[in-house]
């Protein structure tokens, strides 16, 4: 068993130490905000994530982890130092390492042993060399080594993904430090790759650049398939049985949204282009995903006409199912572009009705998806979640007051939604003609 403190309670820092704990080892997890820190010692979790509530608590109960804001209870005694802090969007699309800094010099004034500074957070390449250098400057007598080992954990399924890896990743400069890392993952039967700092840290950018460069792809083949006449999910399936390809990401839809991703490929184009290069793909990978949400309001226009004073309802909040995260989630930006239009608002979320509360004004939260349905001239899918998936439609339409369904997930078969009487729209499936007041 190995003491570890983790920087930062948020979904990956408290992923991390619960999971640590978990697999046996000491976690003491800090985190600045003391309502958070005196909920999470109640098992009282801040977000949304399957498994992660009891998993809190099984090992508090154990008391094998323990939260304080107070970094001089954790960092002297561990063994590895996790960083976990958020580093948002700047004004500028890089990284804003305000947290980072904090957590660095905070870790540096309470080094009073060798330990092992883990760098989980997603951080601008050369950030390991840096918090070497700025430890160093503020405690000249510190023992330590960087390690960078960035997280590949999807928000939904954290819990599931953290206990089984596809790739432990490790950056270093002496490669001691990175087996000693390695050896706490050494339950896991997965891949350990170990390479240099800068290396490890661009594994991270170029991966989530990669994914959310093929669900612009597969959005951008969406488009021409709706103009064409193609289905989309068909030839997304076509492409992804082939070996070279796969079909992982390529679900057309109203684009990515999440912590992660928006952040993460912003960042890598502006270290890009201050560097003397120019991300073109990446730019257009934004620039595509920003287009998906206004799909949404151009067909509602095309089959309405003028929205102002017509009600549209919104089934789904959060960015993706299973999570109550509305972090650049397409709903709370098609909301916007309704208002505007002078649309009234209404939504429903499984999950995200009470961050929904504090995060959009001026809509109307349903206590389900029929309640949204009731009244309704449209309806719009957001989010993917099953609930959705499994209404009455036949229901839904004799609730709404004009039968218009945006599928910005496609998530019912258009054939079939059409047979029941919706004026059906779904991403790349086909733009129905409107003859004598039937969809075609």
């Amino acid at each position: 068993m190995r003491r570890l403190c983790v920087i930062g309670a948020g979904y990956v820092g408290l992923v991390t130490g619960a999971c640590f704990a978990d697999l046996g080892n000491w976690v003491t997890c800090i985190d600045i905000d003391k309502a958070k820190v005196k909920s999470l010692s109640k098992g009282v979790i801040p977000f949304y994530e399957p498994g992660l509530a009891e998993l809190v608590k099984r090992n508090l109960r154990s008391q094998r982890l323990s939260f304080t804001n107070l970094y001089s209870e954790g960092v002297p005694d561990a063994d590895f130092v996790f960083i976990g802090v958020n580093t948002p969007s700047g004004t500028e699309g890089e990284a804003d390492m305000t947290d980072m800094s904090a957590a660095v010099e905070s870790i540096a004034d309470c080094l009073t042993k060798y330990a092992i500074i883990v760098n989980k957070s997603t951080v601008p390449i050369g950030t390991g060399d840096w918090v070497a250098n700025q430890v160093q400057r503020k405690n000249d007598k510190a023992a330590f080594d960087v390690v960078s080992n960035p997280e590949f954990l999807r928000e939904g399924r954290a819990v599931t993904d953290f206990m089984n890896p596809d790739r432990i990743v490790l950056g270093c400069t002496k490669r001691a430090a990175a087996e000693q890392v390695a050896a706490l993952y050494a339950t896991f039967q997965c891949p350990i790759i170990i390479t240099d700092l800068r290396t490890a840290e661009m594994i991270k950018y170029a991966s989530n650049a990669f994914l959310a460069t093929r669900i612009s792809f597969i959005n951008e083949m969406a488009a021409i398939c709706d103009e064409l006449g193609a289905d989309v999910e068909e030839v997304a399936r076509g492409m992804g049985l082939d070996k070279r390809i796969g079909r992982a990401f390529l679900d057309a839809g109203i684009g990515y949204g999440g912590s992660c991703f928006p952040k993460d490929v912003s960042a890598l184009a502006h270290m890009a282009s201050i560097h003397g290069c120019h991300p073109q793909l990446l730019r257009a990978v934004m620039e595509i995903n920003r287009d998906q949400r206004h799909v949404v309001v151009q067909r509602l226009r095309g089959v309405l006409g003028s929205l102002d004073g017509l009600t549209i309802g919104i089934l789904g909040l959060s960015f993706k199912p299973d999570t109550d995260d509305m972090r650049n989630a397409p709903s709370v930006e098609i909301i916007h572009l309704l208002k505007n239009e002078g649309a009234q608002v209404k939504a429903y979320d499984p999950a995200a009705m009470e961050r929904a509360r504090k995060l959009i004004k001026g809509i109307q939260l349903c206590p389900d998806a029929y309640a949204v349905a009731e009244g309704s001239d449209a309806l719009v899918v957001a989010t993917e979640w099953n609930e959705f998936k499994q209404l009455d439609m036949a229901r839904v339409k004799s609730l709404m007051r004009q039968p218009i369904l945006i599928d910005g997930r496609n998530i019912y078969d258009p054939a079939e939604m059409r047979g029941m009487g919706f004026v059906y729209y779904g991403v790349g499936r086909g733009i129905p003609r409107i003859l004598n007041g039937q969809a075609r």
